[in-house]
């Protein structure tokens, strides 16, 4: 049970497919507490594909203000900011510098939603507890990514086979992706038949990409559709990327990478800019070069240092501490009128005032 007026009440919110696997190790850790927990989802998400017949679902507003949740936690980038409850951000990935706004990381956008970011590790981290200085109406606790706490538990005694396994994965963004450049290649290594291959590419790679992809036909070739890469990851030994930010989930597993011009590449990476280098950079991939090993790990270190599992808990109790400090010197979020109009009209909802709160 929770140490504060158990059971707590706590509503996840989605509007993406991806976020299913980032908020259920929290429903999870909720339930192993023995408190509530409730979906809210709309948008682009489909709970019919992911939920279970155990897992409560609000089916409309109503029955989100209904359930009364001390906290709403996303990993969006906005929520409906009118439900009740600390409204906590968890991140849908980590930050993988592939854009600016405005000459600022579009990671660390603050856009005037959240009460508490639940940071990843250090590197991102001190960035917010910056950031929090220059807008104080909000809070930063670093607790780990919930999404991992799944991998970790998925990847226990990880030993590389005598025949390897490869997945490709792909950004969609065209000038970052390495699907396209890559594709003669991958046909060519694919027909040697000395490895197993496993492509998986973002939802909104482009159809054309897919269907090339789609096309090969081997035994020992896989094309994976998917919102939860995780459990083909742990069983992957060597990634080939770009720039996209799945490359840092499969860091934390300590296998080495292959990039294609990746945006920042550093020692943790092997990069590559041409295609032909990739069959030489898988092979050193698969010798686990020590000095590449050790720089992965320093890495970790500041991204995402938390191997235990156990960061979805971290994210509860950061939002137990902020309920019990009660936040009074907290400012209030900004009014960003045009971001918070457009949440109202996605969900058609005009009221001023939660149900219940009317003046009489």
């Amino acid at each position: 049970m929770s140490p504060l007026n158990s059971p707590r009440r706590y509503l996840l919110y989605a509007n993406q497919d991806y976020s299913f696997p980032i908020l259920r190790p929290i429903q999870d850790a909720i339930r192993q507490r023995g408190d509530l927990a409730a979906w809210f989802v709309h948008g682009n998400a489909h709970p019919e594909n992911y939920l279970q017949d155990t897992d409560q679902l609000c089916t409309n507003l109503s029955e989100a203000f209904d359930f009364n949740p001390m906290a709403v936690i996303t990993p969006q980038n906005t929520l409906p900011h009118f439900l009740p409850g600390i409204k906590t951000q968890v991140f849908h990935g980590f930050n993988a510098r592939k854009r600016s706004n405005g000459g600022v990381d579009s990671h660390f956008a603050i856009r005037g939603f959240f009460d508490l970011y639940c940071t990843h590790g250090p590197s991102t981290t001190q960035v917010f507890q910056q950031l929090s200085h220059e807008h104080p109406h909000f809070r930063v606790t670093e607790t780990g990514w919930p999404k991992m706490d799944s991998l970790f538990k998925q990847a226990v005694d990880h030993k590389p086979r005598h025949r390897p396994t490869i997945i490709l994965t792909s950004t969609f963004t065209k000038n970052l992706s390495c699907a396209l450049p890559l594709l003669p290649v991958i046909k060519q290594l694919v027909a040697r038949n000395d490895m197993d291959w496993m492509v998986q590419f973002h939802p909104k790679m482009s159809a054309s990409t897919v269907a090339e992809y789609k096309a090969i036909q081997a035994d020992n070739y896989q094309f994976i559709e998917t919102s939860n890469v995780l459990p083909w990851l742990a069983k992957a030994d060597v990634m080939v990327c770009d720039t996209s930010s799945i490359l840092q989930e499969f860091l934390q597993l300590e296998r080495p990478v292959v990039t294609l011009r990746n945006r920042t590449p550093g020692p943790w990476l092997i990069d590559i800019q041409n295609p032909e280098e990739l069959m030489d950079a898988i092979q050193k991939a698969l010798t686990r070069p020590a000095s590449l090993i050790e720089a992965i790990r320093n890495y970790n270190a500041q991204l995402h240092p938390y191997t235990d599992g156990l960061s979805s808990e971290r994210v509860l109790q950061a939002i137990d501490q902020y309920s019990a400090q009660n936040s009074p010197t907290l400012s209030s979020k900004p009014l960003n009128l045009i971001r918070k109009f457009k949440m109202r009209k996605e969900l058609s909802y005009w009221r001023l005032r939660p149900p219940g709160r009317e003046k009489a």
